[in-house]
């Protein structure tokens, strides 16, 4: 007579497979929502895709070099506005590739305003640019007055804005150069640029 009842031995491998089948799929889930969140909004920066259209305020800055800018005043620009620090490595690693961007495309209409979160003396902050041979303006973000970005816990922190002055893209984390060139190559297309920002 044949037995009918299931050997215990050759069940419990089939449930194993099922389980980390099921676990697997879930640890895909999340490795794909953790990447789309961090490189999701710079894709489709340069892709043209989604992203937004919020004003920000004009109020005047100071560059650490002594010269006022305002957002109001860089309309008609494509306009990178970087929250860094000098302690922050990410912000390090990302710099020198927004330098080759801006040195690239600044005759065209594109700048890149960095807002440095230091809470050490200006001193130090030029000390930084200097070593790291970084000339695009950057501002100390204590009392700068700048608004319209929300609350920024994460460094770094990009926000990209189009020459009708409103913010069209925001990254948090690394944004890789390749990205931000095809990013500020389409919104630099979108109509033509006013005079290029006097830079130190």
């Amino acid at each position: 007579m044949k037995n009918d009842k299931p050997t215990p031995g050759k069940s419990e491998p089939r449930l194993w497979h099922k389980l980390k089948a099921r676990f697997d799929l879930i640890l895909l889930v999340v490795v794909l929502g953790v990447l789309g969140y961090r490189f999701g909004p710079q894709v489709g920066a340069a892709l043209g895709i989604g992203g937004e259209s919020t004003e920000v305020g004009s109020n005047l800055i100071q560059t650490l070099n002594g010269d006022p800018i305002s957002l109001e005043q860089l309309k008609g620009r494509v306009v990178l506005v970087n929250l860094w620090a000098t302690w922050c490595p990410p912000c390090v690693l990302e710099m020198p590739g927004f330098q080759r961007v801006y040195e690239d495309y600044r005759d065209q209409g594109f700048v890149v305003l960095g807002l440095s979160r230091d809470e050490g003396t200006p001193d130090l902050v030029r000390a930084f640019l200097r070593q790291k041979g970084i000339t695009y303006p950057v501002a100390m973000e204590a009392g700068s007055g700048i608004e319209g970005f929300g609350m920024v816990r994460t460094l770094p922190a990009s926000f990209l804005i189009g020459r009708d002055g409103k913010v069209r893209y925001r990254v948090t984390g690394i944004y890789a150069e390749p990205a931000l060139r095809l990013a500020v190559q389409r919104l630099l297309q979108e109509e033509v640029a006013g005079p290029p920002l006097t830079t130190p």
